[in-house]
């Protein structure tokens, strides 16, 4: 995938916190670990030579657990932070090369920001909190009103633009930040654990609303979680991390039935797999259908809808539909085998990995 086709591409990128970072680095280039660098020279390291590709019109998920560099790096994708080494892509540009005046213009048309903590300015309106992109611009609260109140209705605050941030659930602040997001009118929203601190209720309602507005808008999407389950929910393009370096990245689906790593596979051992795989991913890829069909599937069908369908019995086969085609076939047998993970303690090269 080229550049052009990307939204951001992310090379070589390295961070390194510490009163001297550039040496610092150049052990890490070596081949030293976090935890060494630490110990060693009292630096801490963030990142660690990242690659990643970010498709436009796509959400891309971006997780790890505590201290895996996850909001590390989507703070390099509007510069929050600054790299010790490496490049980053926007539309073409390495905004790593951009001056002041091109940054701010990055931030106020190209990006916007959902953060975990709502980030609303308590003081303003929820109507004037869902503008204040076009209110740092100097439009009026006339002018960019209508816009505000469009997408307040459409994350489902109507008849609530007059109330202020504190009369608001958490649920419902952080709807606010998503408006304000839309409201800037960025190709690009950068989403860091923009869920977590609700209740699971209202965390799920968030994710099917971002699912929503995503199969209307296809916005940009990076979104940060620690979260497996919610970033197999929302992502297209999945990029695991750990220590600050990428352990495996790809189509969720993929990574799930084909793990890189002992650390891949440990994270995804205890996932309901029925809930979470689609027929895509297991099919076999044919316009025929060789013999008798027990009915027809939908290509992104879970297979635990499936597994209801068939009523647990292993001797179907289902034709599989894409938009009105046939495009596979599925066996029930082949179902049940992809529901137990695979055990690759007795593959060498994963044996060497873990070693």
């Amino acid at each position: 995938m080229t550049k052009q086709e990307n939204k951001i591409s992310i090379r070589h990128l390295y961070k390194v916190f510490g009163d001297d970072p550039e040496p610092a680095l150049q052990y890490v280039k070596d081949g030293m670990g976090k935890t060494e660098l630490l110990e060693e020279h009292n630096h801490v390291l963030g990142l660690n030579d990242i690659n990643v590709d970010v498709p436009a019109g796509k959400t891309t998920v971006i997780m790890g657990l505590s201290g895996s560099g996850k909001s590390t790096l989507i703070r390099h994708l509007n510069r929050l932070i600054e790299p010790t080494a490496g490049e980053v892509w926007v539309d073409g540009e390495n905004i790593l090369e951009y001056n002041d005046k091109q940054l701010r213009h990055l931030r106020q048309h190209k990006m916007s920001m959902v953060f975990q903590k709502f980030a609303l300015l308590p003081h303003r309106t929820v109507l004037q909190n869902a503008g204040l992109a076009p209110s740092i611009e100097g439009q009026s609260e006339r002018v960019y009103a209508d816009d505000a109140r469009k997408w307040l209705d459409r994350v489902g605050l109507h008849g609530q633009s007059e109330q202020y941030p504190h009369q608001l659930s958490g649920g419902m602040q952080q709807r606010v930040g998503i408006a304000r997001a839309l409201t800037s009118n960025s190709d690009i929203m950068l989403m860091d654990e923009a869920f977590s601190a609700l209740d699971p209720l209202i965390r799920t309602d968030m994710q099917d609303l971002l699912n929503e507005l995503q199969a209307e808008l296809q916005k940009t999407v990076v979104f940060i979680t620690h979260d497996l389950d919610e970033a197999l929910k929302l992502a297209e393009h999945l990029v695991i991390l750990k220590d600050g370096f990428v352990v495996q990245q790809g189509e969720p689906q993929h990574i799930l039935l084909n793990p890189a790593d002992p650390y891949i596979e440990d994270f995804v051992s205890d996932i309901n797999r029925a809930r979470v795989l689609r027929v895509r991913s297991i099919m076999a890829t044919t316009p025929d259908a060789p013999g008798e069909m027990a009915g027809e599937i939908d290509h992104d069908d879970t297979l635990e809808s499936v597994i209801a369908l068939s009523e647990g019995d292993t001797g179907r086969t289902y034709r599989v539909m894409k938009q009105g085609d046939a495009v596979g076939v599925l066996q029930m047998r082949s179902l049940v085998r992809a529901l137990v993970p695979s055990d690759k303690s007795d593959d060498p090269e994963s044996a060497r990995r873990s070693g």
